[in-house]
């Protein structure tokens, strides 16, 4: 019998699945991807995240949700947490806070199975996943997989940041994801003081790898303190503050993808 690559499945009750990624950690793709379901849901549509890390979750903070754990359906499915009006899935429910998880591959791979298909979404019109850092084998499973809609890379636009984000781009071609875009997160600083702005990371480094790979540029998020203090909160600046210019950014991005998937 001929071995090869496993089937593809859509995520039950899913419509829209994409994926979020960065290749790189520390580019603020946890807040972004968060940011960008809270935008769906204001858009009006049936949004879920998905938090794939299983290693360092970050889904629960953000969403003002450590400390909670999952139901299970009649069926034995888990049942997502609900805040903000986006449901939520996420390793950070099943273990303790601040309980490190050790656990070789085939540990991971299990709870990562779990969580792609023993969750009862309920009817959702798109579900953000968030993928942790890294071109490694959560990645490949979820590619494999699961049949997604596109995937957004997340970089900086410094230098160091860009080289892996390219990366990161290559891999979703390379496993047949539909591309997206990019987003160019931290842009610019804004001096709260006089309203200078200044590019802490440089200016036009993820558009101008965006001509280079051929792959569309979706936008910029600045570089802002209420940005970092609504997600250390629990509140993502989407809700905390949504007549903020950080935030139409967030829904400008979440308007463009909603398009270009048909949702």
């Amino acid at each position: 019998m001929q071995r090869g690559l496993p089937t593809k499945r859509p995520l039950p009750s899913v419509r829209k699945t994409i994926a979020v990624s960065s290749a790189k950690g520390g580019v603020g793709k946890s807040t972004i991807a968060v940011n960008l379901a809270l935008a769906f849901a204001r858009l009006g549509h049936r949004t879920g995240i998905l938090d794939t890390d299983i290693f360092g979750p970050s889904i629960p903070t953000l969403l003002s949700l450590n400390g909670q754990e999952p139901r299970l359906s009649d069926g034995n499915q888990l049942l997502p947490i609900v805040n903000y009006g986006v449901k939520s899935m996420s390793m950070g429910y099943l273990v303790g806070e601040e309980k490190p998880v050790v656990w070789r591959g085939l540990m991971v791979m299990k709870a990562l199975q779990q969580l792609l298909w023993e969750v009862d979404w309920g009817g959702l019109d798109v579900l953000v996943m968030d993928l942790p850092p890294g071109t490694g084998d959560t990645q490949l499973t979820i590619t494999q997989q699961v049949v997604l809609d596109g995937a957004i890379v997340i970089s900086t636009p410094q230098d160091i940041a860009l080289r892996d984000a390219v990366k990161g781009v290559e891999m979703m071609r390379k496993v047949n994801v539909p591309l997206l875009g990019m987003v160019q997160n931290m842009s610019v600083f804004i001096c709260p003081q006089c309203n200078h702005s200044t590019h802490i990371f440089g200016s036009e480094g993820v558009a101008q790898a965006c001509v280079k790979h051929d792959v569309p540029f979706l936008g910029d998020v600045p570089l802002h303190a209420s940005i970092c203090d609504d997600a250390d909160r629990g509140k993502p600046t989407v809700v905390a503050e949504p007549g903020s210019g950080r935030a139409q950014a967030f829904v400008a991005i979440a308007e463009r993808i909603a398009k270009d998937i048909e949702l």
